[in-house]
């Protein structure tokens, strides 16, 4: 979430009269510099709470690039020994399975890289206003897209196995109970992500009809 810090400081400073923001104090200190110096401790705690989240969710996309890479030479009913390919390659649900499963590869690569990003950054003041939060937007759905995906594509699997097997009747609540993971990770990710994209990207605290200070 972008600092509030470097918000406040732009904020304010939209309406300060341009003589005010040079004037310094008895300490040869700046209004933008004690600004800074006083509100320090909320870039360090949006620090700490960036790292967290990248921390956590790298590892997690990471897993999944692992597990899909593996799953796309890992095909649902093996290969023919004559011809080298796929079983079901002509099955629509085979193409779903392949499909979903390099989205969400590519996915959760995109999101590692949004997170290693996070992690690697100097924190400077300017990079809180878009910088930041723009790669933790990124990086949070390219997430949840890789998940998603993840499910689909294991649905589809499954659906190839099981309908080989004759037991068609147990897709559709497997199906439904895989949804129910994506479901619960939309559901608590997506406030966080329109509460960054406002706070970043959304009108900012004065601009609505109010008096100016000269």
């Amino acid at each position: 979430m972008m600092s509030n810090c470097e918000f406040g400081n732009i904020e304010v400073e939209s309406v300060v009269p341009q003589t005010f923001k040079d004037v310094m104090n008895k300490d040869g200190k700046k209004p933008g510099d004690l600004f800074t110096e006083q509100h320090a401790s909320l870039m360090k705690d949006g620090e700490k709470w960036m790292k967290e989240i990248a921390n956590s969710s790298t590892f997690v996309a990471a897993l999944i690039v692992t597990i899909m890479f593996s799953a796309a030479f890992t095909v649902p009913g093996g290969i023919e020994e004559t011809t080298g390919m796929p079983k079901f390659l002509k099955d629509p649900l085979f193409m779903l399975f392949i499909i979903s499963d390099a989205i969400s590869l590519f996915s959760a690569t995109t999101s590692v890289l949004m997170f290693l990003g996070i992690m690697t950054s100097q924190y400077a003041e300017s990079k809180f206003l878009t910088r930041l939060p723009t790669k933790l937007i990124i990086g949070l759905s390219a997430l949840f897209f890789s998940i998603a995906a993840m499910m689909i594509s294991f649905s589809a699997a499954l659906a190839i196995w099981l309908n080989e097997h004759s037991t068609k009747f147990v897709i559709l609540p497997l199906i439904l109970l895989a949804s129910i993971p994506v479901t619960l990770f939309a559901l608590l990710l997506f406030p966080l992500l329109v509460e960054i994209f406002i706070s970043t990207y959304g009108p900012g605290i004065f601009d609505r009809r109010i008096e100016r200070w000269y």
